[in-house]
């Protein structure tokens, strides 16, 4: 059985009348909407309520769900602690999901902590809910720092568990939209405030979630959204199905967005599986910049693949150019995967006989030694984006005045300590920046004295 419907709700505690104290009468259409989404949830009695929150149990590379039996809070910490809730999981479908995940190879179950208190982003839509509906069980999912792609992809394994179950499910994507619209807000403004909440209730109002990939990153963390993996989950739970769509309400009274949104299924549509339409899309566009791509950068790739495949360091190959075999310099190897970092290794001076053997090692490096990262799994290969970013020589600067983010990289030094940032990188907007990041790299402070150098770079892509 498909999922009954699903429903985009914000969290905002002072909704709750109880912590409102009068304030909640703010967001009079945000209230009025989320007792018409309980009115719904009630008509379509659901054995069981799937809520994502971004508040809950959350991980960098693991999807937390709802472990145990069963789980408690309330809004004791805004002041209500009489408003209480007692919640009983599902754990047939909880276990479900986690096994249908690891089949696929998706990190997600029961796994880590398992603190049973619930969070505000669940407590929230459980207030409207609880008004209308009470026979009903909970699983509750965190969000994680993996890609949208790989939210979606448990969306996916989550409609597939509701099938196996044979449960009747309502999903409730907890998440609260821009909290940077309003001066006065508690986040201050930022243009991409209501730039993000317009964009993101066009589509989620017409449920065309296959947009929601489109979304990039910086541009999230500068409109300091809250919901955005949510939602994707949900749309992912909502994969290969028709969907009728209407936005009930968004508000930004109070500086952060709040938005309400309503799914309805009725009957498969294979245009709407956006997961394979992105990964498709995808697959094009890395196969054109691979053809454009330079011998320094195929270099690179064949080195990742090679120990990736085969655990072995490839030796130099034949047919390189002389500027490759003959030159010595420091390189740095960065290798993304569907727009994040995923691994980046580099030399500041030469350490090899060749450039060739530099860019080989540092390559090797990048994929497998990056201890920000998991070694790359020859699954990811396909998917993966490297660039190659030759050294010029460093020279010493009196000072940040003779700095330029986008054309110069900087080498902070004291003592032995040493930081390097390379330049014209993506969400490294001023020099101010860019020093303080690598200050932070060789774990200098701040206010300590410091000397800089700067140099140029030559970047292959």
């Amino acid at each position: 059985m498909p999922i009954l419907a699903a429903y985009m709700v914000p969290h905002p505690p002072m909704i709750v009348p109880a912590v409102g104290r009068g304030s909640e009468r703010q967001v009079e259409a945000t209230r009025a909407a989320y007792v018409r989404v309980a009115e719904e949830i009630a008509a379509l009695r659901p054995e069981t309520i799937i809520l994502s929150s971004p508040h809950a149990t959350m991980y960098a590379d693991y999807f937390h769900i709802s472990p145990g039996r069963e789980a408690e809070g309330s809004f004791a910490p805004f002041r209500a602690p009489q408003v209480r809730f007692h919640e009983t999981y599902d754990e047939a479908l909880v276990q479900a999901i986690a096994r249908q995940a690891d089949a696929c190879g998706l990190p997600a179950g029961t796994r880590g902590e398992r603190d049973k208190t619930l969070d505000h982003g669940t407590l929230v839509p459980l207030y409207f809910i609880r008004q209308q509906y009470a026979d009903f069980k909970l699983v509750r999912i965190g969000l994680s720092g993996l890609s949208l792609e790989e939210h979606y992809r448990l969306g996916q394994v989550i409609q597939s568990a509701v099938e196996e179950t044979g449960r009747r499910v309502v999903y409730v994507a907890s998440g609260d939209l821009s909290h940077k619209l309003q001066p006065y807000g508690p986040y201050g403004f930022a243009p991409e405030g209501p730039a993000y909440d317009k964009r993101v209730m066009d589509v989620c109002g017409r449920a065309a979630f296959g947009e929601l990939f489109d979304f990039d990153e910086a541009f999230c963390e500068r409109a300091a959204e809250c919901g955005h993996r949510s939602f994707v989950m949900m749309a992912g739970a909502l994969d290969g199905l028709a969907v009728d769509a209407e936005r009930l309400s968004h508000e930004d009274v109070t500086g952060v967005g709040y938005g309400i949104c309503t799914f309805h299924p009725r009957g498969a549509d294979g245009s709407r599986c956006f997961l394979a339409l992105r990964q498709r899309s995808e697959e094009q566009r890395l196969a054109k910049a691979r053809s454009k791509s330079d011998a320094w950068v195929r270099l690179a790739r064949a080195s990742v693949e090679c120990y990736v495949r085969n655990r072995r360091v490839m030796e130099v190959p034949e047919g390189l150019p002389e500027a490759l075999l003959r030159s010595r310099a420091g390189a740095f190897v960065s290798i993304h995967k569907q727009g994040r970092l995923r691994g980046c290794i580099g030399t500041i001076a030469p350490t090899r006989a060749s450039l060739a053997e530099e860019i080989i090692h540092n390559a090797v490096s990048a994929a497998a030694r990056d201890p920000r990262f998991d070694p790359i799994r020859p699954e990811e290969l396909p998917w993966l984006e490297i660039h190659v970013d030759v050294l010029g020589e460093p020279e010493a600067i009196a000072s940040e005045d003779e700095l330029d983010v986008k054309r110069y990289g900087v080498i902070v030094s004291r003592g032995n300590r040493r930081g390097l940032l390379l330049p014209d990188l993506d969400g490294v907007d001023t020099v101010r920046q860019q020093v303080a990041i690598a200050r932070q790299k060789a774990g200098i402070g701040p206010r300590e004295e410091v000397s800089l150098q700067r140099f140029e770079v030559v970047r292959h892509t």
